[in-house]
């Protein structure tokens, strides 16, 4: 068992994608694995996984995450198969699932299957039409928009939880109040926004992927798709604005709550604003487990489960060293910030600026950051006053509609 509950990202397809999105920094994790013509995880490999993952957590509850790629082009029967495992090595536990998918291949026989297994499914959609197939695209070139909608239409109709999650690029990102309006109008009670920021290199490396860590010292540039600071600031404190005076209680945006969380002096249930990460790791097709889903490079390979219990892996002095180094390498800068309570330098991922000091580690988005919270600041101390008081943070509506 392990010494603390974690989370793994299960990619049991690799990077296999029936899109071909132009921001998508996992397409090219194909080249981790020359000559691979079977990308399905194994049988063996996947009992393997269930059996350990449900044994190494230290709760009564456990949690799978299955992504991509798009997992979905593994076909209704695999994840039958997986659930018959979880049932056979649940030892008393209760399991929850949850699938993020394009929703491109969802029919009846799948909405039938996750309604009955009550799987949560993430859907990952950018907006409306024009905002979405900007970049979401598939292997010809062609929109999917439409095709999307249709498997949320499946959804829907078989009574699917879902949720959505909306990539923030450079197009969405000055269209805030449009896509807020658009996520709620198709059903989704709980929004994620991701901020996209990826850097290529001049050149591919010597494991020939382009996009690179922000450790990497040669030549790199931002892409032109990944959002800009001060337009994601921007975003999310519009998207803020709306949702604070009418659907606070109706609508759960992620990183709102996680915002409240912190004013609340809570830890963050997301990684990306704790002290320190390491909990959040990603399993390949093939076994290999890895930091996190952001760092799937050579050097951030653990181990592989056929070789090595999970459990030895998620506890091994590496993981720790991973994610002890968020917190050893925050800047003197953002270690003296008022918001760093409620950002803590985000993910590492994103830290490969300059502070005017000249110290390396600044994070690419900390000039939108520091402009949201500040921003929410009155709204969040009024809803963790309520809180703290046994009343709920809804009252914030009542509260501005009498300003």
């Amino acid at each position: 068992m392990a010494q603390s509950p974690f989370h793994i990202m299960t990619k049991p397809i690799g990077p296999i994608c029936n899109l071909d999105c132009k921001y998508c920094f996992y397409l090219e994790k194909e080249k981790l694995y020359p000559g691979t013509k079977k990308w399905e995880m194994s049988g063996e490999v996947l009992e393997r996984y269930v059996s350990e993952y449900i044994a190494a957590q230290p709760g009564d509850e456990v949690h799978f995450a299955w992504q991509g790629g798009e997992p979905t082009l593994l076909g209704v029967d695999f994840f039958r198969n997986v659930v018959a495992l979880q049932q056979r090595y649940a030892n008393g536990k209760t399991i929850n699932n949850a699938l993020q998918t394009n929703g491109m291949l969802i029919d009846d026989a799948w909405g039938e299957f996750l309604a009955e297994n009550n799987f949560l499914v993430g859907v990952s959609i950018d907006g409306p039409r024009e905002l979405h197939d900007c970049y979401r695209v598939d292997k010809g070139q062609a929109a999917t928009f439409d095709r999307v909608m249709r498997g949320i239409g499946k959804l829907k109709e078989y009574r699917v939880d879902f949720n959505t999650l909306t990539v923030v690029h450079r197009k969405n990102s000055e269209c805030p109040l449009e896509v807020y309006q658009f996520l709620k109008e198709i059903g989704s009670g709980f929004i994620q926004f991701i901020p996209i920021v990826e850097r290529r290199s001049a050149t591919a490396g010597g494991d020939g992927l382009a996009l690179i860590k922000p450790s990497f010292g040669d030549e790199a540039e931002v892409t032109d798709w990944s959002v800009e600071a001060e337009a994601y600031g921007r975003f999310l404190s519009r998207i803020f604005d709306e949702w604070v005076n009418k659907d606070v209680g109706r609508v759960f945006v992620q990183l709102f709550d996680v915002a409240l969380e912190n004013w609340m002096g809570m830890e963050a249930s997301l990684c990306v604003f704790r002290r320190t990460c390491g909990s959040a790791m990603a399993m390949e097709h093939a076994g290999d487990l890895y930091s996190c889903d952001h760092f799937v490079y050579p050097e951030n390979r653990l181990g592989n489960i056929m070789e090595t219990a999970l459990e030895k892996l998620v506890d091994s002095p590496e993981q720790k060293a991973f994610g002890q180094a968020k917190l050893d390498s925050l800047p003197k800068m953002c270690r003296n910030c008022e918001v760093r309570f409620a950002c803590n330098g985000e993910c590492p991922k994103h830290r490969f600026l300059t502070t005017p000091d000249g110290e390396t580690g600044l994070n690419y988005l900390c000039a939108g950051y520091k402009q949201f919270f500040k921003h929410i600041d009155p709204y969040m101390q009024f809803m963790a006053g309520e809180l703290r008081a046994g009343r709920p943070p809804a009252n914030i509506m009542r509260f501005l509609g009498r300003g």
